[in-house]
């Protein structure tokens, strides 16, 4: 992006930002394949713990690295909740989606990018069923990124 592209009237993404809403998370979940371009790039979650769904058999040198295979509603209602207040679901259209199809998010962060993609994964290809939300905040930031945060209302 240019430098001279900015919005005027958006906040800037400081590293303070960052850095508290990363202190935020108590936890993360993530598909494989978010797993293994973590590793590509260069690992970011620190010692937060990390599970990651899979049917496959991985491996990782990492202590805060778990793995599972199975049913999401008895990872979240029986190991996760009881021990975490933030749970994170880092990317991952097919894991997310599975999290929205279950009903086992309680909040949906959108994170607009000023750019279009030319391909990719839909994040929101038919999810089966239609989950209201209600509108927690908005935050415009002046590189042009602006997201979007609403709570999963529960029928």
């Amino acid at each position: 992006m240019q430098s001279n592209d900015q919005y005027k009237g958006g906040v800037a993404l400081t590293t303070e930002i960052i850095e508290a809403f990363l202190q935020s998370i108590d936890c993360y979940v993530m598909g494989s394949r978010t797993y293994e371009h973590a590793l590509q790039l260069g690992w970011p979650y620190g010692d937060v713990p990390v599970i990651v769904l899979s049917s496959r058999k991985l491996k990782s040198e990492r202590t805060t690295v778990e793995f599972h295979a199975g049913d999401l509603r008895s990872l979240v209602e029986q190991k996760l909740k009881p021990k975490y207040n933030n749970i994170w679901m880092a990317g991952g259209a097919v894991s997310t989606k599975a999290f929205l199809q279950a009903q086992l998010a309680d909040r949906i962060v959108i994170s607009i990018m000023p750019i279009l993609l030319g391909e990719g994964t839909l994040f929101f290809d038919f999810i089966g069923q239609e989950q209201r939300l209600h509108l927690a905040d908005v935050t415009a930031y002046n590189d042009g990124m602006v997201e979007l945060t609403y709570d999963i209302l529960k029928e």
